[in-house]
């Protein structure tokens, strides 16, 4: 028998529409991160450029620490665990 994989709880119900939606955004993020790197790396962009975007992903990344403690949740908590697949995000970020 296997443990069960969705466990609804209709008092944290706003809770976790939350912490999904964030979890989205955080992927999103993390993925526009990336994609800044490379392209830096890549020297595709002017310096004003790389200037502009390091400070852009600087305040995504304090939004989302500042969302995450409005609605009392921890960035490990945005992580799922997609079971056989490994976690969504990579762990080393927190």
């Amino acid at each position: 028998m296997t443990a069960p994989r969705v466990d609804i709880d209709p008092d944290n119900a706003a809770r976790d529409l939350v912490s999904l939606v964030l979890t989205v955004v955080e992927l999103l993020r993390q993925l526009l991160e990336r994609q800044a790197v490379r392209r830096i790396d890549q020297q595709d962009l002017t310096p004003d450029q790389e200037e502009r975007l390091g400070t852009t992903l600087m305040l995504l990344d304090g939004a989302m620490t500042d969302l995450c403690t409005h609605h009392n949740l921890r960035r490990e908590d945005l992580n799922l665990d997609l079971g056989p697949l490994g976690h969504l995000l990579p762990q080393e970020n927190w």
